[in-house]
């Protein structure tokens, strides 16, 4: 595998195989795109680090799918953080959010720079992972109950349970470099059925199969968002004697698909009476979720037309 200088060294997917295995892969690498996401809000550490992690799976699975649209992750539970939603799109657009408690993530105790667990912090609940590729389509939706004590381990559950498809996940989320900016990284590894030309044995598919789980677990979390580490050198490092091969990267950045005409065209839908109701001083405020953009809009811009 070549070692030369990458164009893009954060904000991107990786997809790499492993042969003559069968195993495909993928290596996501956020920077400012997650850094971005997470400061629009102000959230405590262990939040943004657990949804910089969702951010991270979502980005990481999108990439095993061929799809033209939106995949959405989503976590709904009865934890401090009682929500969660990471989208992509094919585009490479993403953007991300969490709902929380504070009081009762206060009452946690986590420490510093700890790595905050599923069950601490998300509790009880399950994951969804949905595919929408517009009107005119069936949506595709998985549902899974969080199993795990990481969000990579209750996918890897969803995996073995909806999807019967063998696969490994990591996941990191965290501040690094001389910045302290946040960065995201994310591994994941698939068995695949053997293409033609590949005429290996089942007892060396399977053997394969484990050697690469145990290299791809040695990758650290540190190691996933180290800012000096490009992601084709810890892919050498990781499967250099597994005859790992690196394909073209896709470019992601921080998006968001708000608009002031895409919320004044769901506010007109709604009656009146609760455009009243959501006034304040004459004033009806929208705030994105997302992105944390503010909306105003004048009674006049839902008056209704005067008749001719």
């Amino acid at each position: 595998m070549s070692l030369e200088a990458e164009t893009r060294s954060d904000d991107f997917v990786q997809p790499f195989r492993i042969d003559p295995f069968a195993l495909r892969g993928r290596l996501v690498r956020l920077g400012p795109t997650v850094d971005r996401i997470l400061s629009q809000h102000d959230y405590p550490e262990p939040v943004a680090a657990i949804l910089g992690e969702a951010i991270a799976l979502a980005v990481v699975l999108a990439g095993a799918l061929k799809y033209d649209g939106i995949f959405t992750l989503q976590t709904k539970s009865d934890g401090p953080v009682r929500l969660i939603v990471a989208d992509v799109s094919t585009e490479g657009a993403v953007r991300g959010y969490a709902q929380y408690d504070a009081e009762r993530l206060g009452e946690i105790g986590l420490r510093p720079g700890q790595s905050p667990s599923v069950p601490q912090v998300i509790g009880g609940g399950y994951i969804a992972f949905t595919v929408d590729q517009g009107e005119d389509t069936e949506r595709y939706q998985g549902i899974v109950e969080l199993v795990g004590a990481t969000l990579a381990e209750c996918a890897q559950h969803y995996f073995r349970q909806s999807e019967q498809i063998q696969a490994g996940i990591k996941l990191s989320a965290a501040r690094a470099g001389a910045d302290g900016a946040w960065r995201a990284g994310g591994l994941m590894l698939q068995r695949v059925p053997p293409e033609g030309g590949h005429h290996v044995i089942a007892d060396d598919v399977e053997d394969g199969w484990r050697r690469a789980m145990v290299l791809m677990s040695s990758a650290t979390p540190a190691e996933l968002v180290d800012p000096e580490l490009s992601p084709r050198r810890l892919l050498f490092r990781l499967f250099h004697e597994e005859q790992v091969r690196v394909f073209r990267t896709h470019a992601l950045e921080a998006r968001c698909r708000c608009s002031r005409e895409r919320i004044a065209r769901i506010l007109r839908a709604f009656p009146t009476e609760d455009i009243e109701d959501m006034q304040k001083d004459e004033v009806t405020t929208v705030t994105c979720e997302f992105c944390n953009t503010r909306y105003d809009f004048a009674p006049e811009e839902f008056a209704p037309a005067a008749s001719p």
